[in-house]
């Protein structure tokens, strides 16, 4: 499990972020002023989220310090800072800093994919983990129900079809009828498969596959695109964004659509 230490003395902020990554299966420590972030390194995190203006000692002191440190020489160091002046990002970026937020300008979610861009996915085995031990067991077995199907479709018509097949089939089924809801969902749940459409007001698919895939919470959970876009180069794209399959709405019937879900919950899971 990747470790983070979060210095930041708006405790507002620090805890919007503690329980964010910790919600995504990161360790997390805190600390609210430099002294205290300084003897938290005794920890050796993996990461640092690090603000600057802090009370006792500067965020560019605690750089210093880690910089002082052979054994913190691998630590990843994000900015969080009031403050995006180009003199402070050139110096932090001197100073060995990854990357430079601005605070108004940034959301948990975002600090989360920056992190993921430096540090192993910590919620991906985690969650993976938990679905098969929760709803794997009752799919192979034929007990309780075959465990939750997303489905994320703007068309009422066609989701009530698939919503009905699916749930003859003995899966549980939960809708959305856009990016922006299934967003919101996938914050708290781990669906065993997503069915997903692209085309939808707001959000589209496309967004939304990028989104799972960055999230360390959800970036191992299926998807199959079902969409109208039968052209190559929206095919080719949903698969560069980690679809697992794409099936174009007109050649295929619902029988068929039941059985890609089974074979690919099948070939992920069992």
């Amino acid at each position: 499990m990747s470790k983070v230490l979060i210095v930041e003395d708006n405790k507002v902020l620090l805890n919007s972020l503690r329980v964010k990554l910790e919600n995504s299966g990161y360790e997390v420590i805190t600390a609210e002023d430099g002294d205290e972030a300084i003897a938290s390194l005794k920890a050796k995190p993996d990461a640092v989220l690090l603000d600057i203006l802090l009370p006792q000692k500067s965020g560019f002191e605690v750089l210093e310090e880690i910089n002082k440190r052979p054994e913190l020489k691998k630590v990843t160091v994000i900015i969080i800072s009031n403050s995006g002046q180009n003199v402070e990002v050139d110096r932090a970026k001197r100073l060995g800093a990854k990357d430079f937020l601005v605070k108004a300008d940034f959301t948990p979610q975002e600090v989360l994919d920056k992190l993921a861009n430096f540090l192993p996915p910590p919620g991906a085995d985690p969650a993976h983990s938990s679905l098969k031990e929760s709803k794997i067991s009752n799919y192979k077995s034929g007990t309780g129900t075959r465990g939750t199907i997303f489905v994320v479709e703007d068309d009422s018509f066609l989701r009530k079809l698939l919503v009905d097949k699916l749930k003859r089939e003995g899966f549980e089924v939960v809708e959305a009828t856009g990016g922006k809801e299934a967003l919101e969902y996938l914050k708290k749940n781990l669906p065993l498969l997503i069915l997903l459409d692209l085309v939808m007001p707001g959000i589209d698919g496309f967004e939304v596959l990028d989104k799972i895939r960055k999230d360390p919470s959800t970036k191992n959970i299926p998807v199959i695109v079902l969409s109208n876009l039968g052209e190559k180069e929206n095919v080719e794209r949903a698969k560069s964004l980690g679809a697992d399959d794409y099936l174009v709405k007109a050649h295929f019937i619902l029988d068929e659509i039941v059985a890609k879900v089974s074979q690919l919950i099948s070939k992920r899971y069992l």
